[in-house]
């Protein structure tokens, strides 16, 4: 095994760098940017990917695994926020703030759906 905690354990860390890399540290401009400019969609996917690798290092060991997770989730990422960032900020400006909403908890869980996916794919023996 790679890890010392338990698989599930190991996944509720991994949400927890997740939500670190994803909100904490996305800061504003990336945020009300990251929908209409490529540049700030980058930079928030290359910080979100940097904190995941630190975090998924220090849970999984430094492997050729942990490399495949991060590509694939690094990738991901960008393609989901590509799409949603552009939803949730139509939808805001339209003040349609449960839609919004809604969106963002897909967003969400399109994202921990492919960190489990990943995890259970490439990290758990």
């Amino acid at each position: 095994m790679l890890y010392t905690l338990p698989p599930l354990w190991a996944f509720v860390a991994l949400l927890a760098v997740h939500w670190l890399g994803d909100f904490v540290l996305q800061s504003h401009w990336m945020s009300i940017n990251k929908s209409k400019r490529m540049d700030a969609l980058a930079e928030h996917v290359v910080v979100y990917t940097i904190t995941i690798l630190i975090g998924s290092t220090l849970l999984f060991g430094a492997t050729m695994s942990v490399v495949a997770f991060i590509v694939v989730n690094g990738v991901a990422h960008f393609a989901t926020d590509f799409v949603t960032s552009r939803i949730t900020s139509t939808l805001w400006k339209r003040e349609r703030i449960h839609d919004f909403f809604v969106v963002i908890g897909v967003d969400q869980f399109i994202h921990q759906f492919t960190l489990a996916a990943t995890m259970w794919w490439l990290l758990v023996p």
